[in-house]
């Protein structure tokens, strides 16, 4: 905790290159997902989307990171109504910076996708929350989430 978040680039759902830094001056929640349209990670991305109406007021700015390609994101952010930036970290390079990857996922040889994953920054980029969560079954506590921006100053 305390330490700088890694900066990262990575495509948006229309392939526009979005930094890390571009978000500074504000709390950052970086979600990262496991794979799209599967029941837990579209609960998980919808109780996003619905947090951003109860924390307007706490300049906060969630970005979601998923391994998926950028047409699935597109067609998730669209289907769940998605008011925030999902980026496409198509070579798991963030996943592998942020200690995330989860290698032969399902039994797949040589497939790695992120683990479920939550890290609060504050405004200058600092780690302040770090969840994390091997079983991608597992969902973070949401409300635990909610707590810890509205502590963050």
């Amino acid at each position: 905790m305390g330490d700088k978040a890694q900066d990262f680039t990575l495509p948006d759902i229309d392939m526009n290159p979005r930094e890390l830094k571009d978000f500074l001056g504000q709390k950052i929640v970086l979600a990262f997902s496991v794979d799209a349209f599967t029941s837990r990670c579209t609960k998980e991305i919808c109780e996003f989307r619905d947090f951003i109406s109860r924390l307007v007021d706490l300049n906060v700015q969630i970005i979601g990171i998923s391994a998926n390609d950028p047409f699935t994101n597109t067609d998730f952010a669209e289907k769940n109504r998605v008011v925030f930036p999902v980026l496409w970290d198509y070579r798991r390079q963030v996943s592998k910076t942020y200690g995330l990857e989860s290698e032969n996922f399902a039994v797949n040889e040589g497939y790695s996708v992120p683990k479920r994953s939550i890290f609060i920054l504050d405004s200058k980029g600092l780690v302040q929350y770090v969840w994390s969560s091997g079983n991608p079954a597992v969902e973070p506590n949401y409300q635990e989430i909610q707590m810890k921006i509205k502590e963050i100053i």
